[in-house]
């Protein structure tokens, strides 16, 4: 047989235990400054690469393709 509680757990430690679970996750998004995207805040924008002001990641740009 598995493990089985000793005793009865109360409603209320019961509902104190499941109340992180139940929590909503808000997004912390904010508009980037340079291109006005959504971003999350404290973060590099992953659409211009610029955190507060400066850019730290280079934009990739996408190569063309050549047609036949």
């Amino acid at each position: 047989m598995g493990a089985l509680p000793k005793r009865k757990v109360s409603p209320l430690r019961r509902d104190r235990r499941r109340a992180h679970y139940l929590r909503l996750q808000v997004n912390n998004m904010i508009a980037c400054p340079q291109c006005h995207t959504m971003k999350l805040a404290y973060h590099v924008c992953p659409n211009c690469g610029t955190y507060r002001g400066v850019e730290v990641v280079e934009k990739k740009e996408k190569k063309a393709r050549k047609s036949d």
